[in-house]
């Protein structure tokens, strides 16, 4: 990059810079009363089942430490049991195995199951009028597939759609700023709420392959920004939520279908990729093949490459997007960095066409959502690159 190139970027970040701190002063503020407190750590209940030795004393029948087993030891040890003493630790222990990566998909949907009802009781019981029994309710509805629940701070949930263990292709979706226990599946604006996004791709991926099996999986197992403020314009929130998706993908690969043809595509939007961004350089490949970006403000990140070898990386970016006005910085700890979208990054840029302002990537008819199905389905020859100089040979080079 050229002394006038580099001088026009570092003009422009701190016009960015200004533009973002004027912004949130006029909407959030920047009071402590808006910073989140992060939900990390292993999952309630884990004291109770450190000191269960039901399945014997010694180290044989002790249970495999939700802080620092891995998933592929969680699945192993799983793997030995019958399936009364799994369903036995599920009974006694239902929020520790509904959050255990590597533990058998089935036996999470059981134990999350018996964690909401629980919580619902609970909170019917300290108070009869409170939203979340209504909340807790839908996700007990007959078919839902809850992969992981937390009930602590604003509440974090994953849910799939499809059948894991039979499945050919798997997406994966992070999304981003606002989004937790209360907004995962609201009615209003539904294809821009997590549970919505999911269910409108997986129903894109049925038609661009209808004789693939297919499940989408939504994770919200992170504490997300709330508006504009600190949390948003930071990498705080984000830094600690990585390990928890990294930990995350690496269970479902320990518990992966035989029938699956390659690893998850992972599809995060907003701040939600500032997350896959600090997550995807430890990856390999077992545990993605595709990562997707959209109404990103940065992954903070100078370029694709520095996002690991283990996937192809593309982006999308509506032009009615506001995001746009506060990408391409990173000013004293404020902004993400570079604009994924920009053909400098290197990620192979699709198109977002009908995708109308910062939610609507999955409304259908989008060319958003086609080009996210199709790369999710593994058909890129498909995919719609976005107009613009350089963006043809960035999206279709090296695909394979």
């Amino acid at each position: 990059m050229s002394h006038t190139s580099v001088g026009r970027h570092r003009a422009r970040s701190l016009i960015t810079a200004a533009l973002m701190v004027t912004v949130m002063a006029g909407t959030a503020g920047w009071t402590v009363a808006h910073e989140q407190q992060a939900i990390t750590g292993p999952p309630p209940g884990t004291a109770a089942w450190r000191a269960d030795h039901s399945l014997g004393p010694g180290a044989a029948g002790r249970l495999p430490d939700p802080a620092d087993a891995s998933p592929a030891e969680v699945a192993r040890f799983f793997a030995r049991l019958t399936a009364a003493q799994r369903h036995t630790l599920a009974l006694r222990h239902p929020l520790v195995v509904g959050n255990l990566d590597g533990a058998p998909v089935a036996l999470r949907y059981t134990a999350n199951a018996l964690a909401i009802r629980a919580e619902r009781d609970r909170e019917r019981t300290a108070d009869p009028e409170s939203p979340l029994i209504d909340r807790y309710t839908r996700l007990l509805a007959p078919g839902r597939r809850i992969l992981a629940f937390d009930p602590r701070g604003r509440g974090q949930v994953a849910e799939v759609y499809g059948d894991l263990t039979t499945a050919q292709r798997t997406a994966v979706l992070v999304p981003g700023s606002d989004t937790d226990l209360g907004d995962f599946d609201r009615v209003r604006a539904s294809y821009g709420s997590a549970a919505g996004m999911a269910r409108s791709l997986r129903a894109q991926m049925a038609r661009e392959a209808p004789g693939v099996r297919s499940a989408v999986v939504v994770w919200v197992g992170y504490t997300t920004p709330l508006g504009l403020g600190p949390d948003a314009a930071t990498g705080r929130l984000a830094k600690a939520g990585a390990p928890r998706l990294d930990r995350f993908l690496a269970g479902l690969a320990a518990t992966a279908g035989e029938a699956l043809e390659a690893p998850p595509a992972v599809f995060c939007h907003s701040y939600g990729s500032v997350v896959c961004g600090l997550t995807s350089s430890g990856l390999d490949r077992a545990e993605i093949s595709d990562l997707v970006v959209f109404g990103s403000p940065g992954v903070r990140a100078d370029d694709a490459a520095d996002l690991g070898p283990a996937a192809r990386v593309w982006a999308a970016r509506d032009g009615s997007d506001w995001v746009r006005r506060v990408t391409g910085f990173d000013f004293l700890g404020l902004g993400h960095g570079e604009d994924p979208t920009d053909p400098s990054f290197g990620a192979r840029v699709v198109s977002a066409a009908g995708a109308h302002g910062h939610t609507g990537y999955f409304a259908p008819g989008t060319e958003s959502l086609r080009n996210f199905a199709r790369i999710a389905v593994g058909h890129f020859a498909a995919v719609r690159c976005a107009d613009g100089a350089g963006y043809d040979r960035d999206c279709r080079h090296g695909l394979g």
